[in-house]
């Protein structure tokens, strides 16, 4: 063979190597992560079991409950006297500001009991939807809440009171779960509705154009 055809053909070797590159570029790189004013997107989600709890309604979660549907989860109690009501009027806030979303990008509000011993089912229900008819709570054992927890990497702990009682220290981030069942982004306090709501939506199309 000479030299003018090894010539060729390690040119048309490089041009298939460049093109190779080019089309990976384009149809493998994904997005790039928006600028986002409070929440963290996770470049790569991370998937999360199943949940073993019961809602507001003592019925277990599906095991895909956190599937099919963009669900943004919080953790707290009923009784807690500040952080978990101001976050969830929040959380109301943010809806209705996210009202003129497609159903498919509609997100339910999950509130998951980091008091098991006190907050029944019966408890939960009519305390997260005197916030928003649609809130939906979780609860169940303490092995349970545990495990939640420890999926969404929530720190929670018991503290006694003076004179008996008790109340709970905890993580209060907002995590928001993709319809993939994977967490794909988290916010950390202060939460601000508006902010909550554009980062949102960032969050949806990113996700949404990754997927395409």
């Amino acid at each position: 063979m000479t030299a003018r055809p090894l010539l060729r053909y390690a040119l048309m070797a490089i041009v298939a190597f460049a093109l190779g590159l080019f089309l990976a570029r384009v149809f493998v790189t994904p997005p790039k992560l928006p600028v986002t004013e409070s929440a963290t997107i996770l470049p790569q989600p991370r998937a999360l079991p199943a949940l073993d709890l019961v809602d507001q309604d003592n019925h277990p979660l599906p095991r895909d409950f956190l599937r099919d549907r963009w669900t943004l989860v919080f953790f707290g109690f009923t009784q807690c006297p500040d952080v978990c009501p101001t976050t969830l009027t929040t959380l109301s806030q943010m809806k209705k500001q996210l009202a003129d979303l497609p159903a498919g990008q509609q997100p339910r509000v999950l509130l998951v009991s980091v008091d098991p011993e006190r907050d029944t089912p019966a408890i939960l229900k009519p305390y997260v939807t005197f916030f928003d008819p649609s809130f939906l709570g979780a609860t169940g054992t303490l092995a349970a809440t545990t495990q939640a927890a420890t999926a969404f990497s929530v720190p929670f702990a018991k503290v006694p009171l003076p004179g008996g009682g008790y109340t709970l220290d905890h993580g209060a981030g907002l995590f928001v779960v993709s319809p993939a069942g994977a967490l794909a982004a988290y916010s950390s306090p202060p939460l601000d509705a508006t902010v909550l709501a554009r980062d949102f939506r960032k969050v949806v199309q990113y996700f949404e154009d990754s997927h395409r």
